[in-house]
């Protein structure tokens, strides 16, 4: 084969990533490589060292992960869920209602629970009142009342109007022409049964609270 056969002949086939590149683009992808490993160690060491226990390099660098982690990258522990729920709670609520013959009536106990629950089953998109509103206003009431009821300052008295306002909302075009008079408010709770499997017992009886009787 002569020189004019062999200078004709097709290129190989170029290899493939980086190394199909020119020189100085080599160079470039390099150091962009490596560039992105070293940031990636450094956060990971960062976010490694704000959720370890306290220890020497934390006590030495702490403002130094502080300040790399917050706000941005904040962690905690919740993700983790050390005590996670073991109970199902549900919200129910009555009414006291005036006919139009002036008689009073006790409404039988409505599990709002559920039916958030039935809004929310085979939806791809639930609502985020069916989802949270409840139970984040029954949390709310929870956290801002003592075992007797008795709200412990301002935010006690706001997460009782706020509960009661939900009450009254669901209950609204639902006992006719009579008048709401005074709703109640209660929660069901039941522990989650162990699983077939568990040799463990668990007591699925019901407990209630009650709250007061609110005027509307």
């Amino acid at each position: 084969m002569d020189s004019n056969e062999r200078e004709g002949a097709a290129p190989g086939p170029r290899p493939a990533g980086i190394a199909g590149l020119p020189g100085p683009y080599r160079v470039v992808a390099a150091l962009a490589l490596g560039a992105v490993s070293v940031a990636a160690c450094w956060h990971l060491a960062m976010v490694f060292l704000h959720v370890a226990p306290s220890n020497t390099v934390t006590k030495r660098h702490g403002a130094t992960v502080d300040a790399w982690v917050y706000p941005e990258f904040e962690q905690n522990w919740k993700l983790f869920a050390p005590n996670p729920l073991q109970q199902n709670i549900a919200v129910e609520v009555r009414a006291q209602i005036r006919t139009e013959a002036g008689e009073r009536l006790t409404t039988d106990w409505r599990d709002l629970s559920a039916e958030d629950a039935r809004r929310i089953r085979h939806q791809l998109l639930p609502s985020h009142t069916a989802q949270n509103e409840l139970r984040r206003a029954w949390d709310f009431y929870t956290s801002s009342h003592d075992e007797d009821e008795k709200p412990q300052g301002e935010r006690g008295a706001l997460s009782e109007a706020y509960l009661q306002r939900i009450a009254v909302a669901r209950l609204a075009g639902t006992y006719g022409a009579g008048e709401l008079l005074r709703v109640q408010l209660r929660s069901v709770t039941r522990a989650v049964a162990a699983p077939r499997w568990s040799t463990e017992t668990t007591d699925t009886a019901p407990s209630y609270r009650e709250l007061p009787w609110w005027t509307v």
